[in-house]
């Protein structure tokens, strides 16, 4: 038997170990009941079970997202720049971003267009992210996978300000 600081009680029959546990006010939990004899410690058992959930919630929190970013043929340039903004905020947060480059009726006539918007957007997203998959056609439209860099650490935004004042006097 294990008391609630931790220290050991020796070996106690049960209802030795029940009144023990009943005279801090706390629970009498069998530990580890292939031993012989079986362990038994007292403690909170709520706020152990509380502490057991918080723990695996902690491991979830972490766990990496597919964001998407559609985008069309024709979408013009400081639209696109807000949407590579966004991609890299996403990347910078430790997602995945899947960019979806759709096109309608007739705009498959722009394919090339297309393919060289992707190019721009791969050179851009090169410094926070690399290519997990390629860009590839999926029906009508065309899609590529960046996965953030494994070293990259998030920048802070008054950072990145204050760098470029400093480089343009």
């Amino acid at each position: 038997m294990i008391g609630d600081d931790g220290t050991q009680l020796g070996i106690l029959s049960v209802r030795d170990a029940q009144i023990k546990a009943d005279e801090v006010s706390l629970d009498l939990v069998e530990v580890a009941p292939t031993a012989n004899p079986p362990v038994c410690r007292i403690m909170d058992f709520g706020k152990y079970k509380y502490e057991q959930s918080k723990k695996e919630q902690g491991g979830k929190a972490h766990a990496t997202q597919l964001k998407e970013v559609q985008l069309r043929p024709f979408t013009c340039g400081h639209d696109l720049d807000f949407k590579i903004r966004h991609a890299k905020e996403f990347l910078e947060a430790k997602h995945k971003v899947r960019i979806a480059l759709m096109f309608r009726g007739r705009e498959m006539m722009f394919y090339e267009k297309g393919r060289e918007t992707m190019g721009r957007i791969e050179e851009t997203l090169s410094s926070v992210g690399q290519l997990e998959a390629p860009v590839k056609k999926e029906g009508r439209n065309l899609v590529m996978i960046v996965s953030p860099k494994a070293h990259s650490a998030p920048k802070k935004v008054k950072e990145e300000k204050h760098e470029a004042k400093t480089q343009n006097p």
